[in-house]
């Protein structure tokens, strides 16, 4: 759950623009992100915070702002979230300060998020563009869960049937990308924020067709 951030080409501080994106766990969407920022070297993560404790090859402070429960419920009392959500029993959120911030100076935003979290950027702020990206099959989000190594064999059942809970909210956004091949996946990202996304709206046949297809595995 991270904010990626750059500058419109040009712009003088003007307002920014948010795009939002979300998958279903193992869709490949952390390392979509990633490969944006190599495309575009004026990319930067903006940390948000989780409750979740940090992978073997996690940063505190680069990869999240790695806190506790007691400490993230302060947060949310304090209203200090932009969007805060419960997933696999962790909690994530995003700090609302520095997205205002950054908008307010004519930034562009790419938030990695949840569909959870996606409904409470677009309701705070309607403005935003939403991305969700799909597998191609069920399949390849099975094999893309069991070669990170890291969960048992329980948590995979379970991170393959809360998918299709994550999958079933695709409609609510703009656009779709169906990672099915990773470099083409990336030009379609880059194709989104660079306002050239009309081809990959969310309401074209072939999005709709793949997902009712997900949906019946």
């Amino acid at each position: 759950m991270n904010i990626v951030t750059t500058q419109h080409d040009g712009a003088g501080g003007g307002p920014g623009r948010l795009y939002v994106v979300a998958a279903p766990s193992g869709a490949g969407k952390t390392s979509l992100v990633k490969a944006l920022m190599e495309r575009e070297p004026k990319l930067r993560f903006s940390v948000s915070y989780t409750t979740r404790g940090p992978r073997a090859n996690e940063i505190d402070g680069r990869d999240y702002h790695f806190i506790s429960r007691a400490r993230f419920e302060e947060m949310v009392e304090r209203g200090e979230f932009l969007e805060h959500a419960r997933v696999f029993d962790n909690l994530y959120g995003t700090g609302v300060v520095a997205v205002r911030q950054a908008l307010a100076a004519g930034a562009l935003l790419l938030l990695e998020i949840d569909w959870q979290g996606a409904r409470q950027v677009r309701a705070r702020l309607p403005d935003a563009r939403s991305i969700f990206i799909l597998p191609p099959a069920r399949s390849a989000l099975e094999q893309r869960l069991r070669a990170r190594s890291t969960d048992s064999e329980a948590v995979i059942e379970r991170r393959l049937r809360d998918a299709q809970c994550d999958i079933a909210h695709w409609t609510e956004f703009d656009f779709v990308v169906i990672n099915d091949r990773f470099e083409q996946a990336v030009l379609d990202l880059q194709a989104i924020v660079q306002e050239r996304g009309a081809a990959l709206s969310a309401s074209r046949p072939a999005a709709a067709a793949l997902a009712a297809e997900l949906l019946a595995s």
